[in-house]
């Protein structure tokens, strides 16, 4: 999956002369936290957040007063507080490497360039968006979680031995283990109860780590 399937295409931005007070305006009026700045044309020239705008802004314990406040936001302009260069990426970058940014840089959203033309932007929540999809999370199905060796044939062992039981795996995530040498297999599966599915698997030889089923509505 690329990030240009999972990005917001054509997002809400401002300009550097956009005032502070019409882009926290802008973001009270829309649930996103992130507006990509961009000049006439369309390039992006950087990003701001609505935390740096609130830091950016006079605090409630300011002894000005309403009026002046309202000069303040109205005069100050966001090439003044955006975070420039901005951190961007390309359309076809694989989805974990942009996440993989976003944790190295401690940032929690990407603009999405071609050139320099703003596409874009993708943000952390669509990043968990596509983890819990990836995990099936909120589907009504048993979770089991395995370790197995990180060796040729592993995988193919477990879900063998579910496709034995008849069980369907709606999803599966691999990860690393404790040791170098493992890894760690997340399955949700459909077709099958847990004692079964927990039978077939210890029968095979296959370490359980945990198993977990959704209460019942």
């Amino acid at each position: 999956m690329l990030v240009k399937h999972r990005m917001t295409p054509k997002p809400f931005t401002v300009t550097p002369e956009t005032s502070l007070k019409e882009a926290l305006e802008l973001l009270e009026r829309h649930p996103f936290r992130h507006l990509p700045v961009v000049d006439a044309d369309g390039s992006l020239k950087g990003i701001v957040t609505k935390r740096s705008l609130l830091l950016s802004s006079p605090t409630s314990a300011t002894t000005l007063s309403v009026f002046e406040v309202d000069y303040i936001l109205s005069h100050t302009k966001i090439g003044q507080v955006m975070s420039s260069p901005a951190i961007a990426v390309e359309p076809d970058l694989p989805l974990e490497e942009a996440a993989r940014m976003m944790i190295d840089n401690r940032i929690g959203c990407l603009p999405v360039v071609e050139g320099e033309k703003l596409i874009g932007i993708i943000s952390d929540t669509d990043i968990f968006r596509v983890f819990v999809e990836g995990l099936g999370g909120g589907h009504p199905s048993p979770r089991i979680t395995v370790v197995v060796p990180e060796e040729i044939g592993s995988l193919a062992k477990v879900t063998k031995c579910m496709a034995d039981v008849g069980a369907n795996i709606y999803s599966l995530g691999i990860f690393w283990g404790e040791k170098s040498e493992d890894r760690v297999i997340t399955l949700r599966l459909e077709g099958i109860d847990k004692e079964a599915a927990v039978q077939a698997l210890e029968s095979a030889g296959i370490q359980i780590v945990t198993v977990w089923e959704p209460p019942k509505e």
